[in-house]
Parts: structure tokens; C-alpha cells; sequence
């Protein structure tokens, strides 16, 4: 009878022997595992608290904008309000010369007034003086002035010297009426004019009490929206040294998860290679190794029939980490058959790749992933012929050649 290694050998018992390690690993449980349940644990508590902190952040971003859009609007409330100064300082200084017009035909006036009131004060002089000699000489009238004349001459003569005293007196009399309804006209004018200077005055005074009201109350309010989007930048950047922290937190974590699942199946893993450049695309190489199989139509063995090959083939040793191409999130993590276990990862907007015949996984289903992020490792598994990575990309589920996305 021949023993169980003697039946075994080459590669099929190398796959077996791993097989058989990780049914024996998930079997234990808890008993075999405690430091990747603790990993897992500390994983887990991880990516609660940098989701937490992520929502943070948004509500933060969402308030500085709302902050920011407030402050736009205080912004142009007090252009608004600047505009208007400026056109209540166009109609003040259109007051001001209002003043001084009226402030000069004051001034003018006073010394009108100061030589009517001269003129007045000599007028009624002689009108005082006059009005005494006719009191004193008594009235002439016409009978007296014809009886006491020695001849007709005379009484020509007397009669037109009578006349000229009377227009004389008239105009003296006349005199001291204008005199004194211009001094009125002016004192009426004076009063206008103090009028319009004290009610400019209030007028400006009241404009410019509302305008510095106004616009001290929207720069208040303008002052204390910057200081709380101030203040929820200040948070914010916490809160992304605190996610930066996490994150860091979570990359180590999960490499620690990788190496305690490659190790739970037997492998030797490999350091993860340098990460190449993004391509026009946006994807890099998932690892760094030989091209073996391009993606197209390929002979089967014997020239007999062809067959359809959805990726390329990467030729690399077995526990070769491989990193995802882009960014996403794990839509598969699971053995498919001829794929082997096989890993899918969508990108949005139609867009995933795949990636076949690992030795083991490094991520779970609906995990979210970075680009570069080590995902799994090359191996062996499912219809394959050597160690090596199958990678395929897919747009809309259609398989397209991964060489015009890298």
C-alpha cells in the first residue's frame, strides 16, 4: 500500500498541503487566531471611527461653504451699502454748497441790512426834523398863500416852493418805507436761509447716522461669520490630521491582516514592488513581473481550435503581492472556478478589474479600497499552469485589453 506523499507529489501536493492549511485554520477558529481576531478587531474599530471622522468632515465642508456663501452675500450688502454712502456723500457735499450759498447770502445780507439800517436811521432824521418845522410853522393852506402874496409873481413863486417842500417830503417818506420793507424783505430772507442750513444739517446728520448704523450692523455680522468659518477650518483640520492619523492606523493594520491571511495558508509572501506611475487611464500595474499571455484569441495546444484569453497573464513567484490597479470597492472575493480565487474590484462609471489564480486574499467583499492597496497574493490556483497573475478589465462587464488602460 503505497503512502499518502507517494500518491501526492509536485505541485498538486503543494496546493493540497495549503488546501488543507486553510481548512484547518478555519476549523480552529478563535483557538488558532487570536492575534488576526484582535487585528481584525482593532481593523474594524479603525475604519468605524475614520468613517466617523469622514462624516465629520463633511458636515464641516458643508458648513464652511454655507459660511463662505453668507459671507459673499454680507460682501455685497456692504458694497451695497458702501454705493450708497457714496451717493449720500454726492448729495451731501450738494448740501454742503447748499450752505455755503446760503451761509454767503446771510453774510451778504448782514451788511445790506447794516447800511439800510444806516440809511433808515438818516432818513427818519429828516423825516423827524421835517415833521417838527411843519408842526412848528403850522399848515399853509391856499387862502392864506393867496392873501399874504403881493402880487400874481409872487404868488407863482411862493406856490412853487410850497410844491417842491411837499415833493420833497413825499420822497423822504417814500424813502423811509422802502427802506424799511427791504429791511423786512431781508429779515425774511436771513430766516429762509437759517432754515435751510439747520434743516440740511439735521438732514445730513440723520443719512449719516442710519448709514454708519446699517453698515456697522452688516460688518458685525459679516465679522462673525468669519470668525465661525475660521473657527470650523481649524476644526477641519483636525479632523483630516485625525484621518490622516487613521488612515495610517488602517494601512498598517491591514497589512498585518494580509500577512496573518497569507500566513494562515502557508505562504512565504513577498515584499509589494514599487508602484508604477497612473496611466492615461488612471490604473497602474497591479504587480511587476513577465508579460507571458496577451489578452485576444490564442491557438490551443496542437493548432486544434482557438480559444478567448479576457486578460494578460503576469508571470511572478507565488506570494507576490498584488495592489489594486485603482481605487474602489471589492464587488468580489471569492473561489470561481477555473479563475481560481479570483478578486473583482469597481472602479465607478463601468469601469473594474479582476484578478485571478491567487494564493490567497488580502480583502474581503464590499471593502473599499485604495489605489495600490495590496489586495491579495499571486498564486496557483483554479485551471492554471504556474505561478502568475490573470488580470483582466472590464467595461460594463465586457472584458477589453488591459494594455490600453496601463
Amino acid at each position: 500500500m503505497h503512502s499518502l506523499n507517494s500518491l501526492i507529489a509536485g505541485p498538486a501536493r503543494a496546493r493540497l498541503l495549503i488546501a488543507l492549511a486553510v481548512v484547518l485554520t478555519v476549523a480552529l477558529g478563535v483557538s488558532q487566531r487570536p492575534a488576526s481576531a484582535t487585528v481584525e478587531d482593532k481593523l474594524n474599530d479603525t475604519q468605524s471611527k475614520l468613517d466617523s471622522a469622514n462624516q465629520k468632515k463633511g458636515v464641516l465642508s458643508e458648513e464652511i461653504a454655507d459660511l463662505s456663501s453668507n459671507i459673499d452675500a454680507y460682501e455685497t450688502q456692504v458694497a451695497a451699502l458702501r454705493a450708497e454712502e457714496r451717493e449720500a456723500e454726492i448729495r451731501l457735499e450738494a448740501k454742503q454748497a447748499e450752505l455755503d450759498r446760503a451761509e454767503a447770502e446771510v453774510k451778504s445780507a448782514y451788511k445790506e441790512l447794516k447800511i439800510l439800517a444806516k440809511r433808515l436811521k438818516r432818513s427818519l432824521d429828516v423825516l423827524k426834523e421835517r415833521l417838527v418845522a411843519i408842526y412848528q410853522q403850522g399848515e399853509t393852506d391856499l387862502s392864506e398863500l393867496v392873501l399874504t402874496s403881493e402880487s400874481y409873481g409872487d404868488l407863482i413863486q411862493r406856490s412853487e416852493y410850497l410844491e417842491q417842500i411837499q415833493n420833497r417830503d413825499e420822497t423822504i417818506v417814500g424813502r423811509v418805507r422802502g427802506l424799511r420793507d427791504q429791511q423786512q424783505a431781508l429779515v425774511l430772507k436771513l430766516k429762509k436761509a437759517k432754515e435751510t442750513i439747520e434743516s440740511a444739517r439735521d438732514e445730513i446728520a440723520v443719512e449719516e447716522q442710519n448709514l454708519a448704523t446699517a453698515r456697522s450692523a452688516v460688518e458685525s455680522q459679516q465679522n462673525e461669520l468669519m470668525a465661525a468659518r475660521s473657527e470650523r477650518r481649524s476644526a477641519l483640520g483636525v479632523i483630516d490630521q485625525e484621518v490622516g492619523q487613521l488612515e495610517e492606523i488602517e494601512s498598517d493594520l491591514q497589512a498585518k491582516v494580509q500577512e496573518q491571511v497569507a500566513a494562515a495558508s502557508g505562504l512565504n509572501t513577498l515584499p509589494a514592488g514599487p508602484m508604477s506611475s497612473p496611466s492615461a487611464a488612471g490604473l497602474i500595474w497591479p504587480l511587476s513581473g513577465t508579460l507571458t499571455s496577451g489578452f485576444g484569441a490564442r491557438y490551443s495546444p496542437g493548432g486544434v481550435g482557438t480559444t478567448y484569453h479576457e486578460g494578460i497573464d503576469i508571470a511572478v513567484p507565488e506570494g507576490t503581492p498584488i495592489r489594486a490597479a485603482k481605487g474602489g470597492t471589492v464587488i468580489l472575493a471569492s473561489y470561481n472556478g477555473g479563475y481560481g480565487n479570483y478578486t473583482c474590484v469597481d472602479h465607478g462609471s463601468g469601469l473594474s478589474t479582476c484578478y485571478a489564480h491567487q494564493s490567497a486574499f488580502g480583502v474581503t467583499s464590499g471593502q473599499s479600497v485604495d489605489q495600490g492597496q495590496v489586495i491579495g497574493y499571486s498564486g496557483n490556483t483554479g485551471a492554471s499552469t504556474g505561478p502568475h497573475l490573470h488580470f483582466e478589465v472590464r467595461i460594463n462587464g465586457t472584458a477589453v485589453d488591459p494594455m490600453g488602460y496601463l
